[in-house]
């Protein structure tokens, strides 16, 4: 334990860019018994507690830019409005992290009720099931989705640089997408959520059509649609930089398992907004080894498993916009250590 009763960081104090090792003493297992078992326990009151917490704070926010914003002087409105976008957008990506939490069955005991509450929430914030592991609840930003997947195809293609509409003909011989349910990326059991998923979307058009025709599209543009706007972008650039860092490994069929990919990820440090979005910044790597664990107890949890992955755990708390714009021009391609006895594990290149 550190200071104040902290648990110390293994990386602390160490070069935060130097390369992760890639061959795990420990399994799976070993992770999840050093974790106390109460984490592993799911409230559905608990969990509806944050949801009914962020809808409060989110109408609140609402309730003052309709209130008065209106009444500002132009030049005043000018900058309450991005005021009002932030933190709207804000306080809708926590609750966009609970819906993703349904999606693997962290929300509650009852699967119909992570499939409920993930689809209602993410289909109001116009997101799409992107089929994980479990049923309805699982989804993601249709834009992060596919800049993850363009990423992947980057990773797996080392200095190719195709763009995403390509590779999917490429890949499956004509285009591919979340929207049809015929898409050859779905198997025929995922077809039915895709088409639930799909008139979930719709169904939200259309109460934004009758929205528009009663208050007018400037007025829930600004109210509705920026904020939902900023969530998309928000976890475009939680998802990009989780999973784009120069110490982060990636592997080829002849390199990957489980347990590899599953810590080919990085914690971040967002400062004040970790607690809006519900930790999910920077318990990101106990996310991918257990991803039904509770956001609330998330941090508990990753504390717990720290000693036992050494080396193998880092958090960057480099501030967000300097790691934006480091990754994005160092982070261009990856290649082989031709120096390390594992080919099939490629590195970005640091330009």
């Amino acid at each position: 334990m550190g200071a104040g009763g902290r648990m110390s960081d293994p990386t602390e104090g160490k070069d935060i860019l130097e390369r992760v090792p890639v061959d795990p003493p420990f399994t799976l297992s070993d992770l999840k018994k050093a974790i106390p078992a109460h984490c592993f326990e799911r409230s559905v009151i608990r969990s509806s507690y944050y949801v009914v917490h962020d809808l409060i704070v989110a109408y609140v926010f609402y309730f003052l830019a309709n209130t008065y914003i209106p009444l500002l002087p132009t030049p005043w409105a000018y900058l309450a409005w991005p005021v009002y976008w932030f933190c709207q957008a804000s306080i809708l990506t926590g609750l966009w992290v609970i819906g993703h939490e349904c999606g693997h069955h962290a929300f509650s005991d009852y699967q119909l009720i992570d499939d409920a509450v993930g689809f209602v929430l993410h289909s109001a914030l116009y997101t799409l099931i992107s089929l994980g592991n479990t049923a309805i609840g699982t989804t993601m930003p249709t834009q992060t989705h596919l800049i993850t997947m363009k990423f992947t195809f980057l990773n797996a293609s080392p200095k190719l640089p195709f763009t995403q509409s390509f590779l999917t003909i490429l890949q499956y011989g004509r285009f591919a997408n979340h929207f049809d349910p015929l898409s050859p990326i779905f198997t025929e059991r995922e077809r039915i959520q895709v088409v639930i998923s799909d008139i979930g979307i719709l169904a939200v058009l259309y109460a934004t059509k009758l929205l528009v025709d009663a208050k007018g599209a400037a007025w829930v543009t600004c109210m509705y649609l920026i904020p939902v706007l900023g969530v998309h972008m928000f976890f475009v650039l939680i998802t990009y930089l989780h999973h784009t860092h120069l110490s982060l490994p990636h592997y080829d069929s002849t390199e990957w398992n489980w347990i590899r990919g599953a810590l080919s990820t990085i914690d971040r440090d967002f400062g004040f907004l970790n607690r809006v979005f519900h930790d999910v910044t920077h318990t990101h790597v106990l996310h991918h080894l257990i991803s039904y664990i509770p956001h609330y107890h998330a941090k508990e949890a990753r504390d717990a498993i720290k000693p036992v992955l050494g080396e193998f755990y880092k958090i960057d708390r480099t501030p967000i916009f300097k790691a934006m714009w480091r990754e994005a021009k160092e982070c261009i391609y990856i290649e082989p250590d031709e120096d390390s006895e594992h080919k099939g594990t490629y590195w970005y290149h640091k330009m």
